[in-house]
């Protein structure tokens, strides 16, 4: 069975790297030891014990000197380089896969250098196309007690979920500092989230306008609120993880029933499409060399009757034109290919070969000779 994946993502501050510890002494202490995986290249000490690790083959200091960047440029680019190597990490944990139950993936804490990035999307593409994979987005609870924070990150979780398109678990951090019932409330009741807006409303200059954007903004995330699976742990003292460990599992089973069919329909979409693409070449191919037994060579000065009245078309609107080089052509008639357009092409390519080439030859003395 395939180890399930999460991947920790979260503000700057949030916790989640103490998050990624105590996860790791959990599952340790639960006889099940997960395969850790550190991908902040800027961090200069981990508190767990990391299989693979970004700064072991990525040195970051050599990066900002080298490509002259700044620290968020040389970030992006430590996983550009590192991204380079997915299919080795895979084929590391897929060799593992008997022994371990749960990777944990620990991201850096510049969130939009992972999420935003090419680098971050091929990584979380690899992961989620092998194994069943969930987002954990970390939140700094007592930095949320605020309805405008909180509503913030809320929308940024929300272009997570969409960004990623993965099962996403969002995780209230720190709850022995300030406990997370109220975050769940607003969540689950809108009614409480507007008399908490009220009450705020004193607080800042302006505030009318922006409770009544934050109010239409509650509103809106109702149906991301529905999906989501909300916990509350504490980083600290280890509260919670049993309750985190469960919701894992259940949008394990989620990713399994909803988001692995839907990966598998795309690519069998995309395979479909593929084989009609190479089908209507074939078809344009034998057409161009008139398989219904007209040889005639027509002159590049002759008219033909313009169905279209001069407009250019596209050879197939539904389908999407993509650039073929020479290789890519050849291989188009190969024996994926269907059995009846091969022997379409093959007795097309005789009749023309044997008939063709005398009457091509005489219209080119032809149109020479008028020429002259």
């Amino acid at each position: 069975m395939a180890p399930s994946t999460v991947i920790c993502i979260g503000m700057a501050g949030s916790g989640k790297t103490t998050f990624m510890q105590r996860l790791n002494s959990h599952l340790h202490s639960k006889k099940t030891p997960p395969y850790v995986i550190n991908l902040d290249p800027a961090v200069l000490k981990i508190p767990f014990g990391a299989n693979i690790d970004i700064r072991d083959s990525v040195k970051y200091k050599q990066v900002i000197e080298q490509y002259n960047l700044g620290p968020n440029g040389a970030i992006v680019t430590s996983l550009n380089l590192f991204s380079t190597k997915i299919d080795q990490v895979i084929k590391l944990i897929e060799k593992k896969g008997d022994s371990v139950n749960n990777v944990i993936i620990d991201t850096p804490g510049q969130i939009e250098c992972f999420i935003w990035s090419a680098s971050g999307a091929i990584i979380t593409e690899a992961f989620a196309s092998t194994f069943p994979t969930v987002v954990a987005y970390i939140v700094d609870t007592p930095r949320n007690t605020s309805p405008a924070t909180f509503m913030s990150n809320m929308l940024y979780a929300c272009s997570i979920l969409y960004k990623t398109k993965l099962p996403m678990i969002v995780v209230f951090n720190k709850t022995d500092v300030t406990d997370c019932q109220f975050a769940k409330d607003w969540m689950s009741d809108f009614e409480v989230f507007q008399q908490a807006l009220k009450d705020h409303e004193n607080e800042d200059e302006g505030s009318g306008y922006m409770n009544s954007l934050i109010n239409s903004m509650s509103l809106m995330l109702e149906e991301f609120y529905s999906q989501l699976d909300v916990v509350g742990v504490s980083s600290y003292t280890g509260d919670g993880f049993d309750e985190f460990m469960q919701a894992v599992d259940n949008k394990v089973d989620e990713y399994n029933e909803f988001y692995k069919a839907e990966r598998e329909r795309i690519l069998a979409k995309k395979a479909e499409d593929e084989q009609k693409r190479k089908a209507s070449s074939l078809n344009k191919l034998m057409k161009d060399m008139k398989i219904d037994g007209d040889t005639d060579v027509l002159s590049d000065y002759e008219d033909e009757p313009d169905e279209n009245q001069g407009e250019v078309l596209r050879d197939e609107d539904d389908v999407e034109r993509e650039y073929t080089f020479p290789e890519d052509r050849n291989s188009e008639v190969n024996e994926q290919t269907d059995a009846d357009l091969q022997a379409r092409y093959q007795a097309a390519f005789e009749s023309t070969a044997k008939t063709a080439s005398s009457k091509t030859a005489e219209s080119i003395a032809a149109y020479i000779n008028q020429s002259q």
